[in-house]
Parts: structure tokens; sequence; C-alpha cells
């Protein structure tokens, strides 16, 4: 697995300033898209399809919205600037670390699913730990879902914003020795 660089908040700025309309207008479709899949399934969004057992806390909208918008910025970054590919822009390859940085933001968003959702509407948590377990001790860890999801989806954009800017080279052989 390669090594992701260090996250730099700074060229990840730089890298969401050379966006282009195209990119944004991905990044705002595919934030409404994600904010809309998971406030149905998890009725943050009320609706006639799906029912919550436990009532929402505070920290689930905020959570929510958090993880749509860096979940779409991330889905933009594959958006391509322009329109067709030129074959200089279609040579070129994936940055190191793109396939991890692609996996943190899966995993992001996975978690923050289970994190807004229902504790006992959570098929894998009562199959694996019943109502009241559910209740008693997959409710609690619920917040540092949340935290961790946002942190991963949080430290997928930069790579990937900053993988616009600034591909690191690998050293010379001779000074690795």
């Amino acid at each position: 697995m390669p090594k992701l660089p260090r996250p730099s908040p700074t060229l990840a700025v730089q890298g969401l300033r050379l966006w282009t309309a195209r990119q944004v207008r991905a990044a705002v479709l595919a934030t409404v898209l994600t904010a809309t899949v998971i406030g149905l399934a998890t009725v943050l969004i009320p609706n006639p399809v799906f029912g919550r057992d436990i009532p929402t806390v505070a920290w689930n909208y905020p959570v929510w919205i958090m993880l749509s918008i860096l979940t779409g910025m991330l889905i933009a970054t594959y958006v391509r600037p322009g329109g067709a590919p030129s074959a200089a822009t279609a040579a070129q390859s994936e940055p190191p670390g793109a396939a991890a940085s692609g996996r943190l933001g899966t995993i992001g968003a996975i978690l923050g699913w289970f994190a807004v959702g229902c504790p006992v509407c959570n098929k894998i948590a009562l199959l694996a730990l019943g109502y009241a377990g559910a209740l008693t001790w997959f409710t609690p860890i619920q917040p540092f879902l949340a935290a961790a999801a946002i942190l991963l989806s949080g430290l997928a954009l930069v790579w990937r914003l900053q993988g616009q800017v600034a591909c690191p080279v690998p050293a010379p052989l001779e000074a690795v020795r």
C-alpha cells in the first residue's frame, strides 16, 4: 500500500481554488444526493418508507450535514476539470495514495451512516447485541463513530485536494541509502 502524504490544509485550499464550475456542480449534486440517501434511510428526513424507533438526538443533524458536504466534495475530486479528457490528461495516472484516500472516504461515509442512524434499527447491531445491547452498548459509541467518520472523510478530502496541486515524488535511490 502506498504511503499517504502528510495532510496539508494549505495545499488542499489551493487545490480547492483550482476547481472549475463543473467540479463545483458535481460537489453540490453529490452533497445533495448523499444527504438525501442518508437522511431518508436514517429518518433524519421524515418519510413514510422508513421508521425510527429511537428519536434523533441534537448532534445527528450537524454530523449528517457535515458528512454529506465532505462526501460530496470528495466525490467531486474524481471529476475531471474539463469536458472530454485530452491526450495528456488521459495519460496521467492517479497520485500515490489515491485508492487509500478513496477507501478512507468510503469508510467515513459508512461510519457516519451508522453514527446518525437509529441504534435499534441497525440490523447488524441488533443481531450482534440484541435490542437491550444495542441501546446499552451501541448508542453510547455513536458519537465516537460520528467523530471518526468526519475525521476520515476530512482526511480523505484533504489528501485528494492536495494531490491536485502537488504530487509527492519518490526519493531517488541514492538518497535512501
